[in-house]
C-alpha cells in the first residue's frame, strides 16, 4: 500500500471511530470484517491480527466493542480452538 493509500486509510478509519465512538483500532477491525464478510464468514483473531499488524489478543479484547457498533454485520463469538473465532455476517 502506498503512503497516500494509508494516509486516506488511516483518515476513514478515523472519522468512522469519531462517528461510532470507536477506536482508530476499533474501526480499522470493524474495516477489516466489512471488506471481507462477503468472501468469507469465520475469522480467527490471529489471521485478522496478522493482516492488521496487530496481536490476537488486541483484536479479541476490541472485538465486543466492534460488535456493539457494527449495524451492517453481525459479529459473534463462535469458538475457541487454537485461538477465538467470530462469525460475521452481514
Amino acid at each position: 500500500m502506498s503512503t497516500v493509500q494509508s494516509d486516506t486509510v488511516a483518515e476513514q478509519d478515523a472519522v468512522a471511530a469519531d462517528s461510532a465512538g470507536l477506536s482508530a483500532k476499533q474501526a480499522r477491525i470493524l474495516r477489516y470484517l466489512r471488506e471481507n464478510a462477503a468472501d468469507r464468514t469465520y475469522f480467527k483473531s490471529r489471521l485478522i491480527a496478522d493482516d492488521l499488524g496487530l496481536s490476537a489478543k488486541e483484536v479479541g479484547a476490541n472485538m465486543s466493542a466492534v460488535a456493539d457498533a457494527a449495524t451492517d454485520v453481525d459479529v459473534e463469538k463462535w469458538g475457541y480452538s487454537s485461538g477465538t473465532t467470530w462469525m460475521v455476517t452481514g
